[in-house]
């Protein structure tokens, strides 16, 4: 199964590198934090350099291969001939295998849904080391990405509505502890390494920098400084006229007015202000924005989003400095030639992931009486779903790459919930030719 996952990565000849890598590469070395950068992600790829982040990458499809395995083990299809179609539809259908051999922490928001679903409904099936192993991941993949951890606590509120409505109607009780420890485990996790790596014990920083510019880009930002200025306490009334018009460029172009108001940590005061200004201002119309946006986001699942060499220089640049002896592999890749066509990909795996998504919440309402765990399991993916698109949306605008990040699963749960009906329906007409003149 894992080999399965790795395909991509051999046939581009080294793993895959997106623009944010070299961000993540650079912490161990430099020991500061940066925006949305984890500081623990970055000692796992270092740990990686000497032999060109192969191990990262092996790593990851691993954990795939494992957690895959440990659903269908839930859901009574523990067999491995089953488990290694399952991995090769996944390979061909989704884009699993394309973030499990990326250079990025977005393989684990998939893989911590699950092992978050794992712990709540079906850890009486699973070994104590599973136990503590998937604890682990959920732990790590909340220090990897903060945007993680907030869909794993909107996913964990579902949980808790369902022990709740669990006393007066039909539906599977879920394991809150073990959930919450995760979830505890991995806020205490992001805390701690930032502190041993960069000396400061702190969530790893962005949102409300991430959050500004998202703002920005949708015009709230020009909106409430038309409103605002002239104002000496809003020292970006002078650029009110020439702010950027996409978020990317206010937060990393270097001409950016950003920068010259001394970068993201000495403004960040006043964007905490704007943002509150302009939501007491217009919050019908930031209402509207975040659902538009979750809305777009939902649909924007395409698979390679950023898998090119078009954004790679930051990359490129801090694989000089920090893992120089990669280099040449590095250049030779299919992915820096431009050689992988994902148009043709997307042509399967871009309608497998909406009819998954649109299919999860009806499948899920046809299984929940018949087959309980496994419709946990569609309703805990559907959730995330939203909960990702929202999160991703709301706070960095609509992009590919974040919505296509946990679609893989989607199609996962719906194949399943499939299985469950047809297995029913078989049942059924089983019954009913068993019953004297019956046709």
């Amino acid at each position: 199964m894992a080999v399965l996952m790795l395909l991509p990565a051999i046939y581009n000849g080294f793993p895959f590198i997106y623009a944010d890598t070299g961000g993540y590469v650079a912490r161990p070395f430099e020991g500061t934090l940066e925006l949305g950068r984890s500081a623990l992600y970055g000692v796992f790829l270092a740990a990686g350099i000497p032999l060109d982040f192969w191990p990262n990458i092996v790593a990851q499809a691993l954990l795939c291969a494992w957690v895959l395995g440990l659903v269908l083990r839930a859901q009574g299809l523990g067999r491995p001939a089953i488990a290694i179609a399952v991995a090769a539809a996944l390979g061909l259908g989704t884009s699993l295998p394309w973030y499990a051999d990326l250079l990025m922490p977005d393989v684990f928001l998939p893989l911590s849904v699950l092992a978050l679903y794992l712990l709540a409904f079906a850890s009486s099936s699973l070994r104590s080391w599973e136990i503590a192993a998937l604890l682990a991941v959920v732990a790590f993949a909340i220090t990897a990405h903060m945007s993680i951890f907030s869909v794993l606590l909107l996913l964990f509120s579902l949980f808790v509505v369902l022990w709740a409505v669990a006393k007066w109607a039909p539906s599977p009780r879920p394991r809150l502890g073990l959930a919450a420890a995760g979830l505890i485990a991995g806020a205490a996790l992001a805390s701690v390494s930032n502190y041993l790596i960069a000396g400061t014990a702190a969530f790893t920083p962005g949102g409300p920098t991430f959050l500004f510019a998202r703002m920005l880009q949708d015009g709230f930002v020009k909106t409430y400084l038309d409103r605002n200025c002239p104002n000496p306490a809003l020292s970006l009334c002078p650029y009110r006229d020439a702010l950027p018009a996409v978020a990317d460029d206010w937060l990393w172009d270097g001409s950016s007015p950003l920068y010259r108001l001394g970068g993201w940590q000495a403004f960040a005061p006043q964007a905490e202000r704007i943002i509150i200004g302009s939501l007491a201002q217009q919050p019908g119309a930031h209402l509207r924005a975040a659902v538009t946006d979750t809305l777009a986001q939902l649909r924007a699942v395409a698979t390679g989003e950023g898998i090119d060499n078009k954004y790679n220089w930051h990359a490129e640049w801090k694989l000089r400095n920090h893992a120089p002896r990669s280099l040449q592999r590095f250049y030779a890749a299919a992915q820096q030639h431009d050689a992988i066509d994902f148009r043709r990909l997307n042509l399967l795996q871009v309608p497998l992931a909406l009819g998954a998504t649109l299919s999860l919440p009806f499948l899920v309402v046809f299984c929940w009486r018949r087959r309980p765990v496994t419709a946990a399991l569609g309703l805990s993916v559907f959730v995330a779903l939203i909960a990702n698109a929202a999160v991703c949306a709301t706070f960095s605008g609509v992009v590919d790459r974040y919505q296509s990040r946990i679609v893989s699963i989607a199609v996962l749960a719906a194949a399943l919930l499939c299985y469950e009906l047809l297995k029913q329906h078989r049942r059924s007409v089983s019954r009913l030719s068993s019953v004297p003149g019956s046709s």
